[in-house]
């Protein structure tokens, strides 16, 4: 089974999202500091971007959501995968080392000539590195902008072409359509957002819970667990 989050689990913990107002984002443009491209002409200002989303995570912690998820993981390792949207660690400070991030991961820089890639932390970049210490070139975000390809769907898709059960939590729909992975033949589907979406059809899903992930995590918990007891 697969536990497919977006950003909504993540707000509950204080990291806002581009959809939100009265964040990070509020002072950017997209255009300007997250679509391809934007690194050859805006990169000092994007790179700066970076270390603010870097430094904002820092002291965010894991909320109840995130904990239960992992401690479900742990406790069937062989049967769930965490897949998320999120480029932020919540997951890995509640204990979990094996999530797919679709998007990339924020604590890391990567090379895109030569591969290299780095976990720095919270830190600026350029207080580790002012290029690639294999080859020179400019190091960036491991982070996948709009418009660019992001090579781990390849892998999301692996993992959906034996999932019996999905649960899709804070995500609107409008970057990965879940419908499409229900319709697939899932059998069982659960869908927790804080409201509908235009996006999403809860019609498809078994199951709907309009309330904060970490109010319907409980349940969420017990239905996953009664699902694989009876698998």
């Amino acid at each position: 089974m697969i536990i497919f989050t977006g950003a909504g689990i993540s707000a509950e913990s204080g990291i806002s999202t581009f959809r939100d107002s009265g964040g990070l984002w509020d002072n950017y443009k997209i255009e300007e500091i997250c679509s391809g491209g934007c690194l050859d002409w805006n990169y000092e200002e994007t790179i700066a971007f970076y270390d603010k989303r870097r430094l904002d995570i820092q002291d965010k912690e894991p909320n109840k959501a995130h904990r239960e998820i992992v401690k479900l993981a742990k406790a069937y390792p062989k049967e769930l995968k965490i897949i998320t949207q999120n480029v932020d660690d919540m997951f890995e400070k509640a204990g979990c080392t094996n999530v797919l991030h679709l998007h990339g991961f924020l604590r890391e820089v990567r090379c895109e000539a030569c591969g290299f890639l780095d976990d720095i932390g919270y830190v600026k970049l350029r207080d580790v590195y002012n290029a690639c210490p294999r080859c020179s070139h400019p190091l960036r975000p491991n982070v996948v902008f709009f418009g660019e390809a992001a090579p781990k769907y390849a892998d999301m898709y692996q993992e959906l072409t034996d999932c019996e059960m999905l649960v899709v939590i804070g995500t609107s729909g409008n970057v990965i359509n879940t419908d499409m992975f229900v319709r697939s033949g899932i059998c069982h589907a659960i869908l927790n957002n804080l409201e509908p979406s235009d996006a999403i059809d809860e019609r498809v899903y078994s199951k709907v819970l309009y309330k904060k992930a970490t109010e319907a995590v409980d349940e969420i918990v017990h239905d996953v667990q009664t699902f694989l007891q009876e698998g």
